[in-house]
């Protein structure tokens, strides 16, 4: 990023924290992508909030990010197991910040597991949870009884052009992977599994290049929104996989066990728009399949009579390439920021919320000003 980038940058979050400012002092915990323009939102963060430590997502992290970002607040180790079990969580926040006030900026529902016992046992008191991603989003959603607010951007109208353009980087990467090792995205059938943000987005981009795209997804609903659009809709999953030499999982769940994979057609190339151990079950591969590497990021997994290539081990594919969707991620950090403010200037119940729509036409305001010249 050019001096002048990082200038405008710096002066747009500086913005963002003097418009959404605290009214007491709060410390912090930030899971995050660390990539290479994310020092910015890392020391905005730092500005409203004690920032306790940053938890780069391991699999996401650029080498100068991390040192820049290491000068700003402590760099931990990020593991699901980390906050699976309360006492390794509590035991965690109590050496980072006990007796104070806490509040846990995620990616992922990474805190969910451990949430109810933590509100509980921590000798300080979280504040609440700000949520980034739709996986996210429904970890929370889906627990009995949440202890604490946790305000969601992940459904905002303003995540909405990261998630349209995070779908087309899916696609430049793997056409990218395949281009690597002599193969091309014409001819091969498609299957995107899941039909939301991200599946539509790269469903359309694949069909704008000619590809011939099936759409599996488990909501009748986003099946018609499917038709509708001109999609193909698999009424079978296994006919569909069998029938495909790409398949694109984009459900933020598990979208392939163990046994689908013997489904594949033989040179099929699998990629993800998320983490492995979200989208797929490769577990159960390890004794009947052999792993050999077939290119950059490319791994080749074959058994007697069957072969297939998983893109980027498995996890999201774009990440291979920066993954970038230019400003308009920070439109969303920026929400996370105004997130922070709902947390600790209103008095919110425990349960799941959004940002005022007028915060968001005012984030929204203020990015037009910095990056619409």
């Amino acid at each position: 990023m050019e001096s002048v980038e990082r200038a405008k940058l710096s002066a747009h979050f500086a913005k963002i924290v003097s418009q959404f400012p605290t009214d007491r002092e709060v410390s912090s915990f930030l899971i995050t992508h660390l990539l290479p323009e994310r020092p910015s939102f890392v020391r905005a963060v730092a500005s409203m909030t004690q920032l306790r430590a940053v938890l780069p997502k391991p699999k996401s992290i650029a080498a100068a990010a991390l040192r820049e970002t290491e000068q700003t607040a402590p760099c931990d180790t990020l593991s699901r197991e980390l906050f699976a079990d309360a006492g390794s969580a509590l035991e965690y926040f109590e050496s980072r910040a006990a007796r104070e006030d806490i509040v846990l900026l995620d990616v992922g529902g990474y805190f969910a597991p451990s949430l109810n016992e933590v509100c509980e046992r921590f000798s300080g008191r979280v504040v609440g949870v700000v949520e980034d991603t739709e996986n996210g989003h429904r970890r929370y959603e889906n627990l009995d009884k949440l202890p604490c607010p946790v305000v969601s951007v992940a459904r905002s109208p303003l995540k909405e052009p990261e998630d349209f353009l995070v779908g087309q980087s899916v696609v430049f990467s793997t056409e990218a992977l395949m281009r690597g090792r002599g193969d091309i995205l014409h001819g091969r059938p498609a299957l995107v599994i899941g039909f939301g943000k991200l599946g539509s987005s790269i469903a359309r981009l694949l069909h704008a290049k000619g590809v011939q795209v099936t759409v599996y997804d488990i909501d009748p609903v986003r099946r018609t929104q499917a038709l509708s659009q001109g999609f193909t809709v698999a009424r079978d999953r296994h006919d569909a996989l069998a029938d495909s030499g790409l398949v694109l999982c984009a459900t933020g769940a598990l979208s392939l066990r163990a046994e689908d994979f013997s489904r594949l057609r033989n040179g099929a190339y699998v990629a993800t728009v998320t983490s492995s151990e979200d989208e797929l079950e490769l577990a159960g591969l390890q004794e009947s399949y052999h792993r050999s590497q077939a290119g950059e990021g490319i791994t080749r997994y074959q058994t007697t009579g069957h072969y297939f290539y998983l893109l980027n081990g498995g996890n999201a594919v774009n990440f291979l390439h920066g993954a970038s969707v230019g400003p308009f991620i920070f439109l969303v950090q920026a929400e996370i920021l105004a997130g922070i403010r709902t947390l600790t200037r209103t008095d919110l119940e425990a349960g799941m919320h959004e940002v005022d729509t007028s915060d968001r036409a005012a984030i929204a305001a203020t990015w037009l000003s910095y990056f619409n010249r």
